[in-house]
């Protein structure tokens, strides 16, 4: 019998989405393992790992990172806008 543990996967596949999917991985899991077994993958097109950053709890990481306990696996949409630019588009119309 192998140990298994709870980690989160989220996301926000397109603007005013977000999916966040709990689930339980064998020790030694890694993000990857993590992200294809919660099924966003399939259930989302549009996501492709391996152009698009992940992280755990807000730090970027690789797929081969192991997981632990009650880590919450992120998959990072592209940035649309530089911020600074629009933040510069805002300031110039007031």
């Amino acid at each position: 019998m192998s140990a298994t543990f709870g980690v989160t996967v989220a996301c926000t596949p397109e603007a005013g989405v977000a999916v966040e999917t709990a689930l339980q991985v064998e020790a030694g899991a890694t993000v990857f393992d993590a992200i294809r077994a919660s099924g966003v993958l399939v259930r989302f097109a549009q996501i492709d790992i391996s152009t698009q950053s992940v992280g755990v709890w807000g730090r970027r990481c690789a797929l081969d990172t192991a997981l632990a306990e009650g880590d919450r696996v992120e998959i990072y949409r592209p940035l649309v806008a530089d911020p600074k630019e629009a933040r510069r588009r805002r300031a110039a119309r007031r």
